[in-house]
């Protein structure tokens, strides 16, 4: 057991206290030697860190001081009575946690189990795929502000995914992952490992969600998505913890020769929730299409941070982050992209567009290259803009009321990004969990 070192004082790390630590330690203990030590590591990775500081570059527009690690608990009792959210669209299997405990889901069909395809919980994984689990858990440096956070999950994880899909298995129906945190100030440590080999395709969709919609809670979630050569991944992820959560999400994803990976995340609960995600494009014709969709409303803040690498030549990106801004909201939007010497050809894009729909509400973009080779094309830009008041009144003469002329609105404003998934009956899941959003 590691104790927190002197320069760190408990009160800092509020209820993640080394005697918190040795608790889950003990609770994993059947777990195999390597990953009790790569807890205890992360663990002193996480003491050594300090909290985000008020000039910290990375940190920028975010209210630091909003963040607090003694409005949690680390109970971790399930309660077997909790019904797993119902499919509501084909799916390949499923998975869900309820305070980082896995609850039975939908198993992985005989069919897929032979061609070799693992869906299973972490905790598995780690027992019966340890070297391929291994190669891949958090393989890529947290760089963008929050490795604190990631050492925290590395260390108390426990309700996480896992998905292998071997080389040429292509499935067209999605898998589902479901994070569940019950309880006032209960706090979760989501994490997902999706890895395709060369040619492979699949959709895995994950959920994070509160039964209290009114409950405090924190949540430090990773994922660390990985297409081989040839591969297609698509990931969507839909956030929608209780309006009293401090969140983070750190997405790290790896796209090799000829890979493509669409991600789209969903951004709506919280409190206060910070979105970090790092692409990387390590061989010629690898490709990432980076989407977000935010309904800011009430107090809320939402930090938005993405690292575009490219690392190889012909390589391209395409990032397209939107967010809808209500009340007295808040959001950060900073993106880099960054092209290696050798990354010749690379075509990136970049952009972060805001509706405010409040003259209270605030939107803050950073947008940024750093550009090292020669033959590129890469642009960037970031807009803000108010609801067009003829619109609006188009759409009430015609006996339309406010708050549906608004939705309205709002829709075409995320219609383009929600058009890019393939899966219709995706999207209209994720249309109306938005439009529930904004009825709240």
């Amino acid at each position: 057991m590691s104790a927190l070192p002197a320069l760190q004082t408990p009160s800092v790390n509020g209820v993640f206290t080394s005697d918190a630590f040795a608790s889950h330690l003990a609770a994993v203990g059947h777990l195999p030697a390597w990953w009790l030590d790569l807890k205890r590591a992360a663990w002193d990775r996480f003491g050594a860190l300090p909290l985000p500081g008020r000039t910290d570059e990375l940190w920028r527009f975010s209210t630091v001081a909003g963040i607090k690690l003694n409005r949690c608990t680390l109970a971790e009792t399930p309660d077997a009575g909790f019904p797993i959210p119902p499919a509501v669209f084909p799916c390949a299997a499923t998975l869900a946690f309820l305070n980082n405990r896995a609850l039975a889901g939908e198993a992985l069909s005989p069919e897929l189990g032979k061609q070799g395809v693992i869906f299973c919980p972490i905790e598995e994984a780690v027992v019966h795929h340890a070297e391929l689990f291994q190669s891949h858990f958090m393989a890529q440096a947290v760089n963008l502000g929050s490795e604190k956070f990631a050492a925290l999950n590395a260390a108390l994880t426990r309700g996480g995914a896992f998905l292998y899909v071997p080389r040429g298995v292509e499935i067209e129906t999605p898998f589902v992952v479901h994070h569940v945190a019950a309880g006032d100030g209960a706090a979760v440590f989501p994490h997902t490992l999706a890895i395709l080999e060369d040619t492979a395709k699949a959709t895995l969709v994950e959920n994070f969600l509160s039964t209290d919609p009114a409950g405090a809670g924190f949540a430090a979630g990773v994922n660390d998505l990985f297409a081989g050569p040839g591969a297609q991944l698509t990931y969507v992820g839909v956030q929608n913890w209780s309006r009293d959560t401090l969140a983070f999400q750190l997405n790290s994803t790896v796209v090799q020769r000829d890979a493509r990976v669409l991600s789209l995340n969903v951004h709506l609960g919280g409190r206060q929730a910070r979105h970090e995600s790092h692409s990387r494009l390590q061989g010629p014709g690898a490709f990432s299409e980076m989407l977000a969709l935010t309904v800011a409303q009430g107090e809320q803040e939402f930090d938005q941070r993405t690292l575009q690498s490219h690392q190889a030549p012909n390589t391209g990106s395409n990032l397209l982050y939107k967010n809808a801004l209500l009340d007295r909201a808040r959001t950060i939007f900073s993106g880099l992209i960054i092209v290696d010497p050798e990354a010749q050809k690379t075509d990136a894009y970049q952009s972060n567009r805001n509706l405010l729909l409040s003259d209270e509400a605030e939107s803050n973009a950073l947008p940024g290259l750093e550009i090292q080779a020669n033959d590129v094309r890469c642009t960037h830009g970031a807009t803000s803009g108010h609801v067009d008041a003829e619109q609006m009144f188009y759409l009430e003469s015609r006996g339309i009321a406010p708050s549906a002329a608004r939705e309205l609105l709002v829709f075409g404003f995320f219609e383009e990004v929600l058009a890019k998934l393939e899966n219709e009956a995706l999207r209209s899941v994720l249309r109306e969990s938005i439009k529930a959003n904004l009825k709240t």
